[in-house]
């Protein structure tokens, strides 16, 4: 066996479901994410895509299943908004500075100068920088993406959980931030969890899609995900219209398998072409 087949994911969640009274909002999920991925949660509103989301985060705990995460995992989180008092006098700067974690007052001039650094690295990857002088409830609705995105990222999370990355953003806006995240993987060597409405952008961007609809309907690479029965019944045939990105792994980077991610990984080596299988709710005598 290589030794890529005992990778640990950074998170793992186990047969998760969760309840609010009486309500079933999520049913037997499980999912796993590993360094450099980029996996896309997609499904109708109402489908328990954020009530798993807060679950992963820590913020709820599941009626039933298991997380499991790597010990002290470093999590950025990008939410869809978020309100901030019009009155309140905050820079951009400021506002990114609030997402650090606070230094000892022993290393307080070196991480605070570190701390400037990324700001000004990460403003400019995303062609904000010159908006860390202004006012933060001066900026657009697509700058505001932006720097959410940029709040995430200088936390240098191992894990990025992205929700709707591009509320708001216009269509070259969009192609450009995906472009972005899609560097970010390789350069951060983190994982990314992502949340989208933009399937004919985002699905060729990412490595595995999973398809919820308050339970697991299908899994898999982007491409298979697409001409399932249980993404047609919910999203229509976008076969035609997707332009599917591929994401090659090296050797030494990663050989995991997407899109069977309910097995354990060294069962997944087993199987002999696994991306080209999508795996489905309805299979079976589920």
């Amino acid at each position: 066996m290589q030794f890529s087949q005992f990778r640990q994911p950074l998170i793992k969640a186990e047969n998760i479901s969760h309840k609010f009274d009486d309500t079933t909002v999520l049913q037997h999920i499980s999912l796993q994410i590993f360094p450099k991925e980029i996996v896309t949660l997609i499904g109708p509103n109402g489908a328990g895509k954020s009530t798993l989301l807060k679950i992963l985060l820590g913020l709820i705990k599941p009626s039933n299943g298991k997380i499991s995460k790597q010990k002290n995992l470093k999590i950025g989180f990008m939410p869809q908004k978020i309100q901030i008092d019009p009155t309140l006098p905050m820079t951009v700067r400021r506002f990114l500075q609030l997402g650090l974690p606070n230094p000892s007052l022993k290393d307080w001039f070196f991480k605070a100068a570190y701390s400037n650094t990324l700001i000004e690295k990460t403003t400019q990857d995303l062609d904000i920088a010159d908006l860390l002088n202004h006012p933060i409830q001066k900026v657009s609705g697509g700058e505001m993406q932006r720097i959410l995105l940029a709040r995430a990222l200088i936390r240098e999370p191992q894990l990025l959980v992205l929700d709707e990355p591009v509320q708001g953003v216009d269509l070259q806006g969009q192609t450009e931030i995906y472009d972005y995240i899609n560097k970010i993987r390789n350069e951060y060597g983190c994982g990314i969890l992502m949340v989208s409405h933009d399937l004919h952008i985002v699905m060729k961007h990412t490595d595995e899609v999973l398809c919820i609809n308050q339970h697991m309907c299908c899994s898999g690479h982007p491409q298979n995900v697409s001409k399932s029965s249980e993404f047609q019944a919910l999203f229509g045939d976008l076969s035609e219209s997707l332009a599917f990105y591929e994401h090659h792994h090296n050797n030494n980077a990663c050989q995991h398998t997407h899109g069977l991610h309910h097995h354990e990984t060294n069962e997944l080596h087993e199987s002999n072409n696994p991306k080209n299988n999508v795996e489905s709710s309805n299979k079976g005598s589920s």
